[in-house]
């Protein structure tokens, strides 16, 4: 169980691929993006969501992945490599 949350930390949900939109890309979401995968400071995920919605992101896949309690994240995370611009 602990593999597959991980799995959908790093590649997200195959079957429905999020396409960045970069009005989402505010001077917030990304300090907030990089603070994040520098310090693997997961526990402010609920905050970037929260600037993500700010931002105007109205996406359901990337504000649950964030607020999501009992999602594990890693460096790596789908929705942080996203926002970075990382592969």
């Amino acid at each position: 169980m602990a593999q597959t949350a991980l799995v959908r930390d790093i590649f997200g949900n195959p079957f429905r691929p999020v396409a960045l939109d970069p009005s989402w890309l505010t001077s917030d979401v990304v300090a907030l993006a990089r603070g994040i995968y520098a310090d693997r400071a997961f526990d402010r995920m609920p905050i970037l969501a929260d600037a993500l919605q700010d931002a105007g992101c109205a996406n359901d896949d990337v504000l649950n992945h964030c607020r999501d309690a009992a999602q594990v994240h890693v460096r790596g995370c789908w929705v942080v490599d996203l926002l970075l611009g990382k592969e």
